[in-house]
């Protein structure tokens, strides 16, 4: 099988992992771990109190999903540059 049949397959079954719990539970809330994790720990101790709270807290849910894309796209661009830095040093030494 060709590599390109091989990408268009993965590529077409990640769009179908992504989107099919959208589909099957539309009306879902998908909130973050973080929201459970605090849900549970006070059903757990309902007099716990946090050892430490955040230095900065983004004023809004929109800056703060800005950041967290903005985060996994540095970690994406060097995860992909190590990979295309390897990739041609392999080649060049081929050559």
């Amino acid at each position: 099988m060709k590599t390109f049949n091989k990408n268009i397959i993965l590529l077409a079954l990640v769009i179908i992992i992504a989107t099919l719990p959208l589909i099957i539970k539309s009306d879902a809330d998908f909130g973050g771990a973080d929201g459970e994790a605090k849900g549970v720990i006070t059903e757990i101790a309902p007099d716990y109190k946090p050892w430490f709270s955040p230095i900065w807290e983004p004023p809004s849910g929109e800056i703060e999903s800005v950041l967290f894309s903005l985060q996994a796209v540095i970690g994406s661009s060097i995860i992909a540059f190590y990979f295309g830095y390897m990739k041609g040093k392999r080649k060049s030494a081929n050559n």
